[in-house]
Formats: C-alpha cells, sequence, structure tokens
C-alpha cells in the first residue's frame, strides 16, 4: 500500500503550520492563502511551489480529487481567518470569516484524510458563549471524527514566546492524547533567542551576522543561514526613544509616572520584553513591545526568532507586510511538537 504522508495547509499564511508539519516528517501536497504577500512567502521558503494564492471556495471537488488521486493524502492542516474571534479585535459573531472554517470542513469531508488540526486564537473557544466551538465539534463528529481541543502556550514547546493558541485535533480514532505532546524542560528566554543579533540603530538594515550564536537556540536557530535578512531597524521619534529608556527590562509604561500614560491609547502600550522570560505574543505590528535592551520595536528578524522561524526563512513583501506576516504565523515549533504526537498516534 502506498504510503499516506501527505497534508493540506488551508489558509496557509506564510507556512509556519506547514513547516512544523514538514519538520515532523509529512509532505505537504497543497497549500491555499488569499494573500499574495504571504503566499510568495511561502513558495519562496518551501521546497517546489506548493501555496494557491486563490478563494478556497474554488477548490471544487474535482480539483480535490485530482489533488488526491493516488490516495496519499493523510492530513488536513489550517488556520482558518481569525479576526473575528479575537480579544483584540470586536469580536464580531457575524463577521464573515468567522464562517471560513465551514469550508475547511467541506474539503475535509470531501478528502476524508486520518486526520485534521485547526488552529485558532484562544478566543474561539469563548466567542457567542462556546457556540463556534461546539459548531466545530459537531461538524467534525457529523462525518467521523473524533474532536479534541486544548489551549496550549507555545513556550511549553521550545518557543521563546508566551503564546497562547487553540488546537482542535480530529481523527478517526480517539487515542490522540493532548497531554502526551512532548513540552521541552528549558524555557527559552527571549535573549536567549535574540541576543546574538546585531545592534540596530535607527532605520538601518544589517546583512552580516557580528557575533556567534551564544545559546543552543541561537545554534538551532542560525543552522545553515549564512546571511542575516529581514533584520531592519524603525526610526522612532526622540520622544518615542526617550520614554522606551525610561522603561526598564520587562517593565511597563505604568511604572513611569502617570503623565506619560496616555502617549499611545491602547492597553498594552510601551511594554519592553523581559530578557529573563520568554516573549509576550508576537503580534502583526508590534508597535507596543520594545527590545529588552535597546530602545525600539524588534526587528522582523527578530520577531521571526520569536516565532522559531529559522533565519535561513526569508520573508518578503514590504515591511508592514512582513509584521503581520509573521505575527499571524503558527510557530513551527509549536507546529512540530503537535504534528509529532500526531505522526506518533497514527
Amino acid at each position: 500500500m502506498k504510503n499516506r504522508n501527505k497534508i493540506v495547509d488551508l489558509f496557509c499564511g506564510c507556512g509556519g503550520l506547514s513547516r512544523g508539519f514538514e519538520m515532523a516528517g509529512f509532505e505537504v501536497a497543497a497549500a491555499i492563502d488569499m494573500w499574495s504577500d504571504a503566499v510568495n512567502t511561502y513558495n519562496h521558503n518551501a521546497k517546489g511551489h506548493k501555496a494557491y494564492c486563490e478563494d478556497i471556495h474554488n477548490w471544487d471537488n474535482t480539483f480535490l480529487d485530482r489533488l488526491n488521486a493516488d490516495g496519499s493524502i493523510v492530513g488536513v492542516i489550517g488556520g482558518p481567518p481569525c479576526q473575528g474571534y479575537s480579544t483584540v479585535g470586536t469580536r464580531d459573531i457575524n463577521d464573515p470569516r468567522n464562517h471560513l472554517y465551514r469550508e475547511y470542513c467541506r474539503v475535509v469531508e470531501h478528502l476524508n484524510p486520518d486526520f485534521f488540526v485547526i488552529e485558532n486564537v484562544k478566543g474561539l473557544t469563548t466567542l457567542a458563549k462556546g457556540a463556534f466551538r461546539d459548531d466545530i465539534i459537531r461538524r467534525f463528529e457529523k462525518i467521523g471524527y473524533h474532536v479534541k481541543y486544548q489551549i496550549l502556550n507555545a513556550a511549553d514547546y521550545g518557543v521563546p514566546q508566551n503564546r497562547h493558541r487553540v488546537f482542535f485535533v480530529g481523527m478517526k480514532s480517539d487515542k490522540f492524547d493532548f497531554d502526551e505532546i512532548e513540552k521541552v524542560e528549558h524555557i527559552v528566554t527571549a535573549s536567549e533567542a535574540i541576543g546574538d543579533l546585531p545592534s540596530l540603530i535607527g532605520a538601518e538594515k544589517i546583512t552580516k551576522y557580528t557575533a556567534a550564536p551564544q545559546t543552543p537556540y541561537e545554534k538551532m536557530i542560525r543552522d545553515g543561514s549564512t546571511t542575516l535578512m529581514n533584520h531592519e531597524g524603525t526610526n522612532h521619534s526622540d520622544q518615542t526613544r526617550h520614554i522606551i529608556s525610561l522603561i526598564k527590562d520587562g517593565g511597563k509604561i505604568k511604572d513611569l509616572p502617570e503623565e506619560y500614560w496616555n502617549v499611545r491609547k491602547y492597553n498594552k502600550a510601551f511594554e519592553r520584553m523581559g530578557s529573563d522570560r520568554p516573549s509576550n505574543t508576537v503580534d502583526t505590528g508590534h508597535r507596543n513591545y520594545f527590545h529588552y535592551k535597546e530602545n525600539r520595536i524588534p526587528s522582523v528578524r527578530e520577531n521571526a526568532r520569536l516565532q522559531s522561524f529559522p533565519d535561513t526563512f526569508e520573508v518578503l513583501g514590504s515591511k508592514t507586510s512582513q509584521y503581520k506576516q509573521i505575527g499571524n504565523a503558527v510557530p513551527p515549533l509549536l507546529a512540530y511538537a503537535v504534528a509529532k504526537e500526531i505522526k506518533k498516534t497514527l
């Protein structure tokens, strides 16, 4: 019998989930996303062009049959757009993006793989009193899957970032156990992840390493990389730099006199990452979260490191787009941990 080892990645973004599953030994048959920048980055870094830039509605049964002509697709993975669920967003139950998981379900039902994985923001579990969560479980149980879900923190799986995301795993058997996913013994801190990267002053772009990797994480993340990519500074105003300079390592703007509090109207405004702990959640802008030592926001490369993308992974597009692509991605090491347990269970 042919080795069934291929997966399909829906709403793939720049490819974090795919990369983690590939690390676990799966092969991506095809991926899809509507955002051209993310698809360009995905294909630029993938072995062979696998990602399509189009609407998932275009993947009709004829296309799916052609994709799985040899019956080798064993899984479907993906993160349907989460903006409607996010606690940062408006949490609008009628947001049309909230219903894209139904298209995801349609693809799974037709391909009938051994497993599926949905990743999303944890707000999905409570929006509309859990109606979306319950509907996802009901829909997939109806087509023959045992569905389990759990909120995982990326830091527990080797990612230098406290990032809580819900994972739904559906399998034909009831054997998958989230508690069996292997956790790391050492939690990687922000300074252990990005401490070897060159300092940035102003909007300069640095393409050469100036120090050897100092930690096991830095050695791993730099493996095979000879050129430093996506490491570019940001021009901050003198006022912004001054305020950042007043905030201590791991501190917040609330630690400063009250006169500074309203500089940015945002509930997490002006916070420094702590050098001795994982980063806060890498978001799509990171305009309010600063380097633990330097008076600036992290570079795209630093965010990619905090997301566990290797230094060989190059992000394409404008700088704003690069931040968004990395912030939206699933950390590859988190995806790898989940994928390894799925492979073991299969």
